[in-house]
């Protein structure tokens, strides 16, 4: 039986990641001095690290060794905390709480939170430039995240979500399973399924390898993204640290809406399965995917 614990994997690598992302949002001198705060505000406030702990993941799964990998695990958390702190703007999803804190544009102001998060997502890419990995991989790097995160991937998913919010429930708009596979495909999935290649391509990654892993991370992305769904609906505010109920309550096109409570959870159990048997030709090296996936699916919050 193997010794692995998640738990422990995720503690110490959730440390590793937070005590770059520390050291990289100390480097911050001639920031203003409000910004550099919110910023680090942002970032520093918790969060369960599921995106940079995938890189790592998956780096190791292809090979990769040592921690070389960390400012492509870091940057990818500062796109996510970009994500975040934009999407929690009145002229989004207009919340007031985000990882159990007031969110960043409460805490400081709504020009302020805009800021941070531009600021966040270029400090991105200034890491992903700077990272101690061959110059070729580097580039990859830093096409494989604007991909992800720009107007192909997480940004053009915001538009469609919004256009689907805005027309819920009145009649317009395609209010169907494919069109909100389309909308989390690009919002929640592509950044992690980028989490996973990212991780690949550090290592070095061939073909075969980083084709599995892309399949492994399209299918855990949008299990993600349903589980999500289910946990709005169940859950409660404490618990998930953001206001529950939220999607529902601004006529968001969900899983549950569509497929009923026990029909998302299976169809989340379905791509979990299809997921773990993407990680057959990596062995033992694949456990932590496996587990991350099982958790992903079957978290409480």
């Amino acid at each position: 039986m193997s010794g692995f614990s998640l738990r422990e994997y995720t503690g110490h690598w959730a440390a590793r990641v937070d005590g770059a992302l520390e050291k990289r949002l100390s480097d911050l001198a001639t920031t203003p001095a409000r910004l550099a705060d919110a910023m680090r505000y942002a970032i520093l406030g918790g969060g369960k690290r599921v995106r940079p702990i995938l890189c790592v993941a998956a780096f190791q799964a292809a090979g990769g060794e040592g921690e070389k990998v960390l400012p492509v695990a870091g940057a990818l958390e500062l796109i996510h905390g970009y994500s975040l702190v934009h999407d929690d703007l009145p002229a989004m999803d207009d919340d007031d709480l985000r990882r159990g804190r007031p969110t960043c544009h409460r805490q400081f102001d709504e020009a302020t939170a805009i800021l941070v998060g531009d600021g966040l997502q270029t400090l991105a890419f200034s890491w992903l430039a700077d990272a101690d990995l061959p110059e070729g991989v580097r580039l990859k790097l830093v096409a494989e995240l604007a991909a992800a995160s720009g107007p192909w991937g997480m940004v053009g998913g915001q538009m469609l979500d919004m256009e689907a919010q805005t027309t819920a429930g009145v009649g317009g708009g395609p209010h169907t399973l494919d069109h909100l596979r389309t909308i989390h495909a690009h919002k929640t999935g592509a950044l992690l399924t980028a989490s996973v290649r990212m991780g690949a391509l550090a290592a070095g990654a061939d073909t075969g390898a980083l084709t599995a892993l892309t399949e492994f991370g399209r299918a855990i992305g949008l299990a993600f993204q349903v589980a999500d769904d289910v946990l709005d609906e169940t859950a409660d505010t404490a618990t998930l640290g953001k206001t529950a109920g939220k999607d529902s309550a601004q006529g968001k096109l969900t899983y549950p809406a569509l497929m009923g409570l026990d029909g998302a959870r299976d169809f989340a159990r379905r791509l979990k399965t299809d997921a773990i048997d993407r990680l057959a030709p990596f062995g033992e090296r694949a456990e932590p995917l496996a587990a991350l996936a099982e958790y992903i699916v079957e978290r409480d919050r």
